[in-house]
């Protein structure tokens, strides 16, 4: 998971801002430290991709999760049958540099007529609910791999990180040790 939006240039999703895995358990100790934790909702957004993002950030101390790219890729933007068209605005399938100037070949981020009539907004509404619906069986299914009942009962020590990168911004234990990078040993 990282900071930034896909509409932005690789420098900044990469090199700005703070990543969603760093930034929540900030959030949450922020919210803590006020008394606010639980009494506000703490809702998520950035680099969201599937149910196992969902389960770490509702670990981490997430209240909910809002999707962006991951619901617009569902929708079908980005398809590889219109690489053809995104190749013609200078780009490829796989990137999204042309979504927010309004030439979507998908048919989805755009206010053109012509490409707005592409987008079936039946098929593209079944693509979404079946992308939640998977990502939230993900979720649960992690959910019960801990031994939890409900996608809510998750927590930090339900987590371990697989580099010692990721131990430090999520602040969990890197797998294997009880190790917290940044907190001694």
């Amino acid at each position: 998971m990282q900071g930034g939006t896909a509409a932005t240039q690789d420098v900044f999703i990469e090199h700005v801002g703070i990543p969603t895995l760093a930034a929540l358990p900030q959030a949450v100790q922020a919210l803590q430290e006020e008394g606010l934790h639980r009494k506000v909702q703490l809702i998520v957004s950035g680099g969201i991709r599937n149910g196992a993002d969902l389960a770490k950030c509702m670990a981490l101390g997430a209240d909910a999760v809002a999707i962006g790219t991951a619901a617009l890729i569902a929708l079908g933007d980005n398809s590889p049958h219109l690489d053809e068209e995104y190749r013609a605005l200078g780009s490829a399938a796989g990137f999204y540099d042309e979504w927010q100037a309004g030439r979507d070949p998908a048919g989805i981020t755009t206010q053109d007529e012509e490409l707005a009539a592409r987008l079936d907004p039946v098929l593209a509404g079944r693509r979404l609910a079946n992308f939640i619906r998977v990502m939230t069986m993900e979720a649960q299914v992690i959910a019960r791999a801990c031994g939890k009942a409900h996608l809510h009962s998750l927590e930090p020590e339900d987590l371990v990180a697989l580099t010692i990168e990721a131990a430090a911004m999520a602040r969990v234990p890197l797998a294997g040790t009880s190790w917290i990078p940044g907190r001694g040993l």
